[in-house]
């Protein structure tokens, strides 16, 4: 064969006669995207993507269909081949009819790979499963215990009869781990000579210097309080997050090289100044450690709490006198742990004061239904009018009748006050958990949003001082679950990577292909209870603060994860489509419509087929032929309701199909899926 030479992206390229630009391209290390090419067999160029262009050419040219010739001059990234690339891409995902990843996985604020883990929990490889969980966070244990696990509202296994158990099989494989004796410990990158300085050893801060630690930068964390852990510790009783577990998992923390500096204040120990000067880039995650007024009369009075520092106070071992007599006003999860801390302390008559009903409580429902169950009394359409006193303690609270009006912003109802109805209550302690907010005192050089709270990039995470990010309750949207700090924490740490190895690249959020569903899909499957967490008897658990969940047994945990439907695509990790729909920015919903008819055939022996993946490149039926030369494949109608489908005339081509497996390994799209 002759040589020949050409250019391709200004860079001289040397190849052969009679090869493709595409095979030029690749053997001189360029890489141009494609979906229907296979090197074992003819060239065809259905698919469209791996369109260039040349100089002086009138026309897109197919680079795995068309032959390099001497002195081409090839560009494969112009603005035009994007723009071609992107709309075929759109085309295609438009009519895509299947999940890249799990709805679960999606769900979660971290994007933990949910499904991957609770099917290796399922199959008893419990340390696989906590190397999955941390991949995206380090606290698998505590968050596997206190999560509201989003994962779980959209799972689809409620279509069948009740989600899976996603949190407390996380919290279960952690534990196995931990008990081991020799608990996972992520590899460390070589040490890149650069620091980071994180303010806030909590959740977020805890995040951002192990994937910081990860990656080979030296961490160090400050912390104001006696401890690290944040809100996970301070604010989060014993009785759902022990803290010896807390403790363990930050030691592996620590043990990775994480240097830990714990009561350390800004402005007394240092300086906000002086710790950037400290380090290559700094990270804010302080939190919101505030309680928000609860705006009325008689909060200066002495037994007026606010919930988050009633909390803190009884982590720090203090067992503050409430007396007898207790309201709690608020129907979050801070809420359901103040009230049911205030049982924990001996207080006689608890009640919770919530301005809406039971259907509006942002609290999770096994909260609620547990703190009834410990004695808890909640007092629907009430609010807090004023706070009465007498010698500058508390005495009563006087509460305003409320009814519901019209939805607000948040697509709840609207309490409204009921002119002149009021009830009033003899009580010891008021306690207010109605939020947090961020006090950002010793961190003016920062400027802040309109709530008062530290202003960030949702991309770059950096704030109005170029080396300094800020991730976590202290930012943007203020006081959240931990698992979106979490989340926050491990995609600013990619960022802040990036910029120090000088080329800063923002977050961007991944496309995915999602389902949509409904229940009559999941008919097929047989109901199988959903596991429930063991756990002590009410007047048992409310004597202490000591963990009231017994944990999953190892029966239990493996038959909850069994349970899982494996929503996510079996091939995304090696998926040619989804990997080059997140190499150009697509917008598929431009070319929304309805979508062919689709569903999964399974009667191919050893071979799935899912209509709604396919995107007809032909691919499976040119390797039946070329490679396999049995041509049991076909495309069969025409226009948008064409399919491929398979032609078994006798038993003989059944067993070899059975044993060849080709067209599910030449597949771009996961479309074809071997069964075992």
């Amino acid at each position: 064969m002759s040589e020949i030479k050409l250019i391709i992206n200004g860079k001289e390229c040397v190849g052969q006669k009679g090869q493709t630009i595409l095979q030029v391209a690749e053997a001189n290390g360029i890489d141009i995207p494609t979906l229907c090419h296979n090197e074992n067999v003819k060239h065809y160029g259905a698919c469209g993507i791996c369109v260039v262009e040349g100089k002086n050419m009138p026309k897109l040219m197919r680079s795995c269909s068309t032959l390099a010739a001497d002195g081409m001059d090839i560009n494969t990234e112009s603005p035009r081949v994007v723009q071609a690339r992107k709309i075929a891409l759109e085309l295609l995902m438009s009519d895509h009819d299947g999940d890249c990843r799990g709805p679960c996985m999606l769900n979660c604020p971290a994007n933990t790979d949910c499904q991957l883990y609770v099917k290796q929990i399922a199959l008893g490889d419990y340390k696989g499963a906590v190397e999955t969980i941390k991949e995206k966070l380090p606290l698998p244990a505590s968050i596997g215990r206190v999560c509201p696990h989003p994962c779980e509202s959209a799972c689809r296994r409620k279509m069948v009869e009740e989600p899976i158990s996603i949190a407390f099989l996380k919290a279960f494989a952690a534990d196995k781990d931990l008990a081991s004796g020799n608990p996972f410990v992520a590899d460390i990158a070589p040490d890149t000579g650069k620091s980071v300085g994180i303010i806030g050893g909590g959740p977020a801060g805890l995040t951002a210097a192990y994937f910081l630690r990860r990656a080979g930068h030296a961490v160090t964390i400050y912390e104001a309080m006696p401890k690290l852990g944040g809100m996970l510790r301070y604010g989060i009783p014993e009785y759902r997050l022990p803290k010896a577990v807390l403790d363990q998992e930050i030691a592996l923390i620590a043990d990775m090289g994480v240097q830990m500096k714990a009561n350390f204040k800004i402005g007394v120990d240092a300086t906000f100044e002086e710790i950037r000067k400290a380090h290559d880039a700094t990270v804010v995650a302080i939190g919101a450690w505030t309680s928000m007024s609860a705006r009325c009369p008689g909060e200066e009075l002495e037994g007026v709490w606010g919930g988050i520092h009633l909390l803190r106070e009884i982590a720090l071992g203090n067992r503050p006198n409430i007396g007898e007599k207790v309201v709690v006003m608020g129907g979050g999860n801070t809420a359901m742990d103040a009230c049911r801390s205030a049982v924990r302390l001996g207080a006689k008559e608890v009640s919770i004061v919530y301005r809406r009903t039971l259907d509006e409580m942002p609290a999770e429902k096994i909260e609620i239904e547990e703190a009834m169950e410990e004695g808890v009394t909640f007092r629907f359409l009430r609010n807090p009018a004023e706070i009465l006193g007498e010698d500058g303690k508390v005495k009563a609270v006087k509460l305003q009748v409320m009814e519901l009006g019209e939805p607000d912003a948040s697509g709840r109802r609207s309490p409204v006050a009921v002119e002149g109805e009021f009830e009033t209550l003899e009580i010891d302690s008021f306690i207010s958990a109605i939020g947090q907010k961020v006090l950002p005192k010793g961190f003016e050089a920062l400027e802040l949003n309109k709530k008062g709270i530290i202003a960030a990039d949702e991309e770059t995470f950096r704030t109005n001082l170029p080396d300094v990010f800020a991730v976590g309750d202290a930012t943007n949207r203020g006081a959240g679950i931990a698992i979106a700090a979490i989340g926050e924490a491990n995609k600013a740490a990619s960022v802040i990577d990036s910029y120090l190895k000088g080329t800063e690249v923002p977050y961007r959020k991944p496309y995915f292909s999602e389902r949509v569903v409904n229940p009559e899909m999941f008919v097929e499957y047989e109901k199988k209870q959903r596991a429930q967490m063991p756990h002590k008897a009410a007047d048992v658990r409310i004597k202490d603060f000591n963990e009231m969940n017994l944990g999953f047994s190892e029966e239990q945990a493996r038959a909850e994860a069994s349970r899982c439907l494996e929503c996510g695509c079996h091939d995304y990790y090696s998926c040619s489509l989804i990997k080059h729909a997140n190499r150009y920015e697509i917008h598929p919903e431009r070319f929304a419509g309805d979508k062919r008819q689709s569903g999964s055939e399974k009667k191919l022996v050893v071979i799935e087929r899912n209509e709604g993946k396919c995107i007809l490149c032909g691919l499976c039926v040119r390797v039946c032929e070329e490679v396999a030369q049995q041509g049991l494949l076909g495309l069969v109608g025409r226009g948008f309701g064409t399919v491929i489908k398979p032609e078994f005339r006798d038993s003989e081509k059944i067993n070899v199909c059975k044993d060849c497996h080709k067209c599910a390994e030449a597949c771009p799209t996961g479309a074809l899926k071997i069964l075992f």
